[in-house]
Parts: structure tokens; sequence; C-alpha cells
């Protein structure tokens, strides 16, 4: 096992970390710009290195600075976390030619993988269900027209080195589609350095269904459950639960084997995510993550598995200990990501907690890493906290969650916790009626 692991990241993962890695017995190492040198990360963690000023791209995303606290630290891993560098091949180099472990895929894996496009081209040549699309990515606009008029209308573009929703493109008609395809590539390579731009069959009415994996270095993949991520902002998840309300258990098995059968396809290691769309009928392979997820805590709440630790052991060269027959869903849980914005607007609120209080009780967890009088800056992703409740089914799940956003106390800045209260009491909700632009066109279209 590790004796020494540094955490490249900061925020309530790096506290997650670094308390799996203590009931591990490892000592951990933070990572901190100027801005975060009072944060919990760096009071919890055995030792913490300044890496830059606030800026991300001087410190948290600087590969030197960060090279430098590895060497420095001694240690023996790094953790990325989410965000920041952890899909960054170059960064995996970096740690390996460091001589330290990066707990998570090697950089030749992560790199096949960021190519969506050619992800799914791999995987519907082994008879995994993915929308129908290009075969890659569309090199010329006379192939465009050709496969958008085979497939039918409407499309979708999309970035094939990208995320978030940008180089997307929903387009309707041939005649929107030379003007969407040109935008899309513009976007994609302002984002992602990458113009790549493949195309699928847009999917009116989805619900965007993801499972995670766990895979080790001799062969052994388990699934620990899907999460239902339907409900989502401009295509940012806001709202995730599991088991998926919306999956017969015929059609949830399937599921299940199919992302084990994809990741072994793949042969991917350490844990990932693979998304995919449900449209009511059939599931369809859209992309993998590279990486543990925001939201890991729902699955690791229904299924007892902390999922921070077998990432570690893992990446340690042990194998999984765990059976997939011993793996069932115990609970109904439901994230809420607490973010510092204008409930209404959406716009980002920094500033200083003047009063905190955190829900509690039964069956109720809250991941985090801000205090009171915790400054929550404007240099960062505005999601400070994760409420995370379970119940013995959907709607005790849904009435604890109600319970504790009402206790949920945060004063000095604006959050989102009002509009919480809001979407899980409209009758959409409880009656499972919606899908991933509900919150779009329910909230948003005014």
């Amino acid at each position: 096992m590790f004796k020494k692991i540094l955490i490249a990241n900061r925020g309530e993962i790096a506290v997650r970390i670094i308390r799996a890695a203590r009931e591990l017995g490892i000592e951990t190492v933070a990572v901190y710009s100027t801005e975060d040198k009072d944060s919990l990360h760096v009071k919890l963690a055995d030792e913490a290195i300044c890496i830059g000023p606030a800026e991300a791209t001087k410190s948290y995303l600087h590969l030197f600075n960060i090279a430098q606290a590895i060497a420095n630290s001694r240690c023996d891993a790094v953790h990325p976390g989410y965000g920041f560098l952890s899909e960054n091949p170059s960064f995996v180099r970096v740690c390996k030619d460091l001589g330290v472990k990066f707990i998570g895929p090697d950089a030749e894996t992560m790199e096949r993988l960021a190519d969506k496009s050619t992800v799914k081209a791999i995987l519907d040549e082994n008879g995994i269900p993915t929308v129908p699309g290009s075969k890659g990515s569309i090199e010329d606009e006379d192939a465009l027209i050709k496969i958008a008029n085979d497939i039918g209308y409407p499309v979708l573009l999309k970035a094939a080195w990208g995320g978030g929703g940008r180089g997307m493109r929903v387009v309707r008609s041939k005649e929107e589609l030379i003007d969407a395809f040109r935008s899309a590539k513009l976007e994609a390579k302002a984002s992602f350095g990458k113009d790549d731009i493949y195309l699928e069959k847009f999917i009116e009415h989805p619900r965007h269904i993801e499972v995670q994996i766990l895979a080790d270095e001799y062969g052994n993949v388990v699934h620990i459950g899907e999460r239902d991520c339907t409900l989502q902002r401009r295509h940012q998840k806001l709202l995730e639960e599991s088991p998926s309300p919306v999956l017969k258990e015929a059609t949830r098995k399937r599921l299940h084997e199919t992302a084990v059968e994809a990741a072994k396809i793949l042969g991917y290691k350490n844990a990932g995510t693979l998304e995919f769309l449900f449209d009511g009928e059939e599931f369809y392979f859209i992309e993998i993550n590279t990486r543990i997820q925001v939201e890991h805590p729902v699955s690791e709440m229904v299924y007892g598995v902390d999922l921070i630790k077998e990432q570690i052991k893992v990446a340690a060269g042990r194998e999984l200990d765990l059976l997939q027959v011993g793996l069932s869903p115990k609970f109904h849980v439901i994230e809420c990501r607490i973010n510092a914005e204008d409930p209404v607007k959406f716009y980002p609120s920094p500033g200083r907690i003047t009063n905190l209080y955190l829900p509690g009780g039964p069956g109720v967890r809250v991941d985090t890493a801000i205090g009171c009088n915790s400054n929550v800056s404007p240099y960062y992703d505005s999601m400070i906290a994760k409420l995370i409740v379970r119940g013995s089914d959907r709607e005790e799940a849904r009435k604890r969650m109600l319970r504790c956003l009402n206790e949920f106390i945060i004063e000095g800045i604006k959050t989102n916790i009002d509009f919480f209260k809001k979407l899980l009491t409209t009758s959409d909700f409880i009656n499972n009626n919606y899908d991933t632009n509900f919150i779009d066109r329910e909230f948003l279209s005014g």
C-alpha cells in the first residue's frame, strides 16, 4: 500500500480523499493556491504545499508547479480527484516520469478514450448499443449532409474531445446544418484545442443514466449500479439519484452487464463511469469518464462501498475484493449539488459565508469543505457542497431531502437551495415525468 498520497485538487473532493487515505493509514499532502491557504483540505492534510496564485491556470492547472510539489513531497502516489488535471494524459506522464503512481488509468488509455467518436465506433463494432450516427469524426461538409440525411432530422453535433455542452448543437433541418457545424467546430477548437465534430441522431426526450464501474489490473470488472443524472441545467448535472426510477429490472440488469462488457472491451482500469441515454425503451452508450465523478457518493450510499478507497487499492496493485454477487442496492439515494449562485438567474455568487448550519440525522451525508467564515472564491467552480440522503424508497428519500434542504442554512452568499425545494415539490419530479431538458424548459425558458 502507498505511504503518502498527494492530492492534486481542492475543496470537498480533496477533503474526501484525505479522509479515505487516513482510514487506510496513508499520509496525505495537500496542494493549494494562495486563495486557498486557509481551506479545510489544507488544515486536514499531513502536509501542504503552495503551488501558485489564485488563478487555476497558475496553480491547480499548472503542471510544472504541481510536478515540483510532487517531487518535494516525496509522495508515492497522486490522486487527481475530478476536474482540473484529472483527465490530462500529460499529467499522468509527469507522474510516471517522477516515479509516482497516478490513481486512475494510464496516459495511453486516457488518450484513447478521450476521443468520444472513436470509442463509440469501437463499441459499435463489438455490439454495444450506441446512438446512431457517424463512424468517427466528420471530415467534410458533403459527408455531413449525407450522414444527416441518412439518419434523419433532428440530429446532434458533438465535439469529439469535449464535454459540458460545449461544441454541441441540435440541428432540426438541412438548412441549419452547415452553419451549426461550422460554429460547433469553432467552439470545440476554442474550448478543447481540437475541432473534431461527430454527429448523432438527436433523442428528443432522453434520460441520462450512467453506470459506475471498478476494474483492477487482473481483468476483474464490477459495476456499482447506475445513477440517473437526467436533471441538468445547460448540460450540467444538478441532481442525481439511484436506482434510476425509470428502469425495469430486466433493462437495469442488461444495462449493468453492457457497461461491464464495454469496460472490458476498452481495457479500462480503476474507477470509471459509462454514460448512456435512455429513450424509454432502449439505452445507448455515449461516453466514458476516466475519473471519479462528482456524484460518486450516490453509489457509495446505495451499495455501501467506499469508491475512493477502492480506487487507491486498485492503483496500489491489489486485486478487487468486491464480488458482483455480493453487491446489491440497499437504499434509494438522492444527491443535490449545492452551488453558490443566484437561485433565479444561476449567476455565481462568491463571497464570505457569515452563518452556516449543515443538516443531519439518519441517512444524511454532506460532502463539503466550507465552514462559517469560509470565503467562496470567484476563481473556481461554484459548487460548495453535496447533500446526499438515503431512504428505504424514492419517496422517503425525497421527503428526507426536503427536510434537509429546509435545515440547510447558508448566509452571506446566495445559493440554489430554494431552487431544489421547488424542484422536489413539482408534480413532474414526484411522478418521475422529466427529461434532460426539463430544468431548461421549466425553470429557464422565461
